[in-house]
């Protein structure tokens, strides 16, 4: 089995992909949303409440979002932590996924920080979705509901799409120019073929 990497920075249209190859059989490991429920495992809530504090989580259910962001994205060496915390989660929690499929021809493990944390080793091949900033921010704003000055440090902790593109072994342009499907089923059928 073959573990394909799918990346992108923040609002380039990884999910949408992930879902296209989903509908092709493809089995996906969403990380970024299992990195968001790992939040709440029994032996990892505490460590966020330590390292962040126990207003990372509305009345002790809910995280939240906007208080950690603030917290993060404003201290390099906090947000090194907290992905020192969640990752392990995640490469568990994985693992055990790409247990389940090893019979399967290939896998995806979608995941916006595949090169900045050092993973690409854990994947046999990766595929890249860009899209221009413009685009993202738009995307973003829609779906989240962040300010530009929100989105931009987020993106500012991403990787560019320059230094992404030196590690990619397919490349998927989502600025609605082109159509997504047949670059997908073209992938699809290198792996399987």
């Amino acid at each position: 089995m073959m573990i394909i990497g799918l990346t992108g920075g923040i609002g380039s249209g990884k999910s949408t992909i992930a879902r296209i190859f989903e509908m092709l059989g493809v089995k996906v490991y969403y990380a970024d949303e299992r990195a968001k429920a790992s939040y709440f495992l029994s032996h990892v809530k505490p460590k966020i409440e330590i390292l962040l504090g126990k207003e990372s989580y509305i009345n002790g259910s809910i995280l939240n979002k906007k208080y950690i962001a603030q917290k993060i994205f404003s201290d390099d060496e906090l947000l090194k932590k907290l992905n020192e915390i969640i990752h392990a989660e995640v490469k568990n929690d994985f693992y055990l996924f790409a247990e389940k499929y090893k019979k399967e021809k290939y896998i995806i493990k979608e995941s916006a920080l595949l090169v900045e944390a050092n993973l690409l080793s854990t994947i046999n091949k990766l595929l890249l979705v860009t899209s221009d900033i413009k685009l993202r921010e738009e995307r973003i704003i829609k779906r989240d509901g962040l300010t530009k000055e929100e989105i931009n440090k987020r993106i500012e902790k991403q990787l560019p799409d320059a230094e992404k593109i030196k590690h990619a072994d397919w490349i998927i342009d989502n600025n609605e120019q082109e159509l997504l499907i047949p670059h997908i089923i073209e992938i699809h059928k290198s792996l399987v073929g």
